[in-house]
């Protein structure tokens, strides 16, 4: 028999994403549902340390639906990495009576999750990432927004690189992982995009799509790079050298973190604070909850800690075939 769930807490993790508001006012709307109180701890695993909370309802998350960021807070905490701090972690726990914790975050939230479980305080996570490269997931909150805001703001450089018939440089977030840089390239229809998951051949990736597209006819070009490929100056430097363009670098940086969410990211993430939840109330915990297939399923933590994501390069080939003028190696007959 499962034990019964009267407290909550529910908190935000590393870096914010849109999404984050409405997936925890689901979390707190659901647990009304059911009669369970939800606690809100601020400043994400450094707030459950030093006992930062604050007591959630319905009509307090009513507004919170189209805010971008999240009203509670995130931080980094480096005492949560040590055995001290998260034991200062359960201690708190168990002086607010919480009987779990929902996590809303990313890999490194996850990872604090995985150690307060083993310490007895049960949790489920909510992935939400506009880097949307959580392995377990086919899809993280906050990376439709982040996707949009990035196509807007290069869509309006395009508008006076025509103008100028310039080269634009435009970096976009992604350390270690390239979907939201090839995502947007597609949708804008770049002349080349650099990801981290694919080695850069300057010459081939960079000056040869430059080339043909001058000789289809352009006399624009957007070159857009995902920040773990490199710095986009250094990009644009060896553009000007190798090219004799003089390229304009745009570094789009934490702006693709703002603003209100999407639909995509509202329905995703009350979808995935109701299963969250719902994990709860049916006994389920130590779990993250995910996308696959369009669905929604529930995987243990450690398991989907161990999965693996890798960038769809099929979308790159996508993209090469829309450059006029390119040449991508077509897949061989059998």
């Amino acid at each position: 028999m499962a034990k019964e769930i009267k407290r909550i807490g529910v908190l935000t993790s590393g870096g914010d994403a849109p999404g984050m508001n409405p997936a925890v006012r689901a979390v707190v709307r659901t647990a009304a549902a059911y009669g369970i109180e939800v606690i809100g701890i601020r400043r994400g695993w450094q707030g459950l340390i030093t006992g930062d909370f604050v007591k959630l309802t319905s009509e307090g998350v009513g507004h919170t639906l189209s805010r971008g960021g999240t009203i509670l807070y995130t931080a980094r905490s480096e005492d949560f990495m040590t055995e001290k701090g998260r034991k200062r972690a359960v201690g708190t726990c168990k002086v607010l009576g919480l009987d779990g914790i929902v996590a809303i975050g990313g890999d490194g939230t996850f990872r604090g999750a995985l150690e307060l479980s083993r310490l007895g305080i049960p949790t489920v996570g909510v992935p939400a990432t506009i880097d949307n490269d959580i392995g377990c997931t086919n899809y993280t909150i906050g990376f439709d927004t982040a996707c949009n805001t990035a196509i807007d703001c290069i869509d309006k450089l395009r508008d006076t690189m025509q103008s100028h018939e310039r080269c634009s440089v435009v970096e976009v977030m992604g350390r270690n992982a390239g979907f939201l840089a090839l995502y947007v390239g597609i949708a804008v229809g770049a002349t080349a995009v650099l990801v981290p998951e694919k080695e850069l051949d300057f010459e081939k990736d960079v000056v040869e799509r430059i080339q043909a597209s001058r000789l289809a006819g352009n006399t624009h070009f957007m070159i857009v790079v995902a920040e773990g490929v490199g710095s986009a100056v250094e990009i644009g430097h060896r553009i000007k050298e190798e090219v004799g363009l003089d390229p304009r670098v745009t570094v789009l940086g934490h702006i693709q973190r703002g603003g209100a969410p999407s639909a995509r990211d509202r329905e995703t993430a009350t979808r995935m604070g109701f299963y969250a939840v719902k994990a709860f109330v049916e006994g389920h915990s130590n779990s993250i909850i995910c996308t696959q297939e369009g669905e929604i399923v529930e995987i243990p933590i450690e398991e989907a800690l161990a999965m693996k994501k890798t960038l769809q390069m099929y979308r790159y080939e996508v993209m090469e075939a829309m450059q006029i003028g390119s040449h991508f190696e077509r897949p061989k007959k059998k």
